[in-house]
């Protein structure tokens, strides 16, 4: 077999965001989410709840369905990542959860717009979404290996570039030719593609195989172009795994800087995952927005996500990453701020013109610098993890970064929905997440800049 060049193989390793991203960007935050909270809704409402009381279960719903994944993700990550270093074997992993992935994208199709299978169809969701999350932790470990130091920021942010510029593309597709508005028409004003039922929601429930086929798609590249050395003679022990994560652990307690940045990206990347999961499901609640516009809104917001996380790479690579994580918080507390803010009515406090579309307007920007920033922060929390760990253990220490994310993934769900029970407001709901931003940006006092390098 011929030679793979380092180019071939960035740029498969940079196919699965591609593939993986329609995930997030169609399914979580701008279809499906806000699909799930509208018929969730209704459904509680049928039930005899009052509007508010209805809206603010179908919210607290999600946000336990979310909190519940993340815990799955969080108890496992750090151990199926030392499995995989034990042996070097990356790839079957990634298959086995890529699997996962794609079955329950499929399983999506099955909802009940009467939402007469909720919970099973929050449970397919979360199928899928553990097997993405899973398979984006062996992924993510690879990135020490494609470059240098001083590559890898670029790296990083042109990999999640490409990753939104994908979700796009997929999302714009769904939206044109896909997805049933009020009217039963698509965005672009035509009959649902393939015959679907407009009336049963088929336009909508066929994003969830539409996703897991463009998933199928565009990982061959991947698997074509990326490849692994690995000692096929080491047998993964899952004891062995669960000693080696315990000891990465304790040994926090001598590497500060890899430590705080573990407990500090907890905090700061479960706000951002908050602002995701939460985004659309706010604007179908507070602005009475439909899943459709919605969806229009996701194209503006992923656009600028693309763009944003490109020139991010950029700013790593010349300021490093810690500066580049700074600038982000600060803009989405900023942002978290002027959303907790706008009603219909008024904008911090000032009262606007009736039926001005003034608070749209300013929604769209704040998803569109929301999707900017929060793949900045990504793209470069990633560049920085790279900092803090050598390729032959990265798997596991990315499983420890993946555990990071996830042990308190529970937290922002919980605080919006207590939040939003005792307001009695979706809106106010959402500020929980400044603190949570606050929290992470004070213990980035105690990261090195240039982050340590694992033993």
């Amino acid at each position: 077999m011929a030679e793979i060049s380092a180019r071939k193989r960035i740029w498969g390793w940079y196919f699965f965001d591609w593939a993986s991203q329609p995930y997030h960007t169609v399914l979580n935050t701008f279809i499906f989410g806000p699909f799930f909270a509208a018929i969730a809704a209704s459904y509680f409402l049928g039930m005899g709840l009052e509007e508010g009381a209805a809206d603010a279960r179908a919210q607290a719903t999600w946000a336990w369905s979310t909190a519940t994944y993340g815990i799955i993700i969080a108890l496992a990550a750090p151990i199926f990542g030392a499995m995989a270093d034990s042996t070097g074997r990356k790839m079957p992993w990634i298959i086995v959860f890529s699997a996962m992935y794609v079955a329950g994208a499929s399983l999506l199709w099955f909802t009940d717009p009467a939402a007469g299978n909720l919970y099973w169809m929050l449970a397919a969701f979360g199928l899928g979404f553990i097997g993405g999350e899973y398979a984006l932790i062996f992924i993510n470990s690879q990135l020490p290996g494609l470059g240098t130091k001083e590559e890898i920021g670029k790296i990083s942010g042109s990999g999640f570039a490409f990753g939104y510029l994908g979700g796009l593309v997929c999302l714009i597709l769904v939206l044109g030719f896909v997805v049933e508005q009020g009217d039963g028409k698509t965005l672009l004003g035509f009959d649902p593609a393939l015959g679907l039922d407009a009336a049963a929601r088929e336009g909508t429930r066929l994003t969830g195989p539409i996703t897991a086929l463009w998933y199928v798609v565009f990982m061959i590249p991947y698997f074509l172009w990326v490849r692994e050395v690995h000692t096929s003679h080491l047998r993964a022990s899952f004891s062995a795994a669960v000693g080696s994560v315990v000891t990465s652990i304790k040994g926090l307690v001598h590497r500060k800087s890899l430590g705080f940045f573990l407990v500090s990206s907890m905090f700061y990347r479960d706000g951002l995952n908050g602002l995701y999961a939460f985004g659309g499901v706010y604007a179908n609640l507070v602005l009475d927005w439909e899943v459709a516009q919605i969806g229009a809104f996701g194209v503006v917001a992923a656009l600028g996500a693309s763009v944003f996380s490109f020139l991010g790479g950029f700013a790593d690579r010349r300021f490093g990453p810690k500066p580049v994580i700074l600038v982000s918080i600060w803009v989405l507390m900023f942002i978290c701020l002027t959303i907790v803010n706008l009603t219909p009515n008024s904008i911090y406090g000032m009262e606007l013109a009736t039926g001005t579309n003034t608070p749209n307007l300013i929604f769209m920007v704040c998803g569109v610098l929301i999707g900017g920033f929060g793949g900045i922060l990504q793209a470069s929390s990633r560049s920085l993890m790279v900092r803090h760990c050598s390729e032959e253990n990265s798997t596991e220490y990315f499983g420890l970064y993946g555990l990071s994310g996830r042990a308190t993934a529970f937290l922002a769900p919980i605080l919006i929905g207590i939040a939003t029970t005792l307001s009695g407001s979706a809106r106010i709901g959402i500020s929980p997440v400044i603190f949570l931003f606050l929290l992470g940006l004070i213990l980035l006092a105690w990261v090195k800049r240039d982050g340590d390098t694992a033993k």
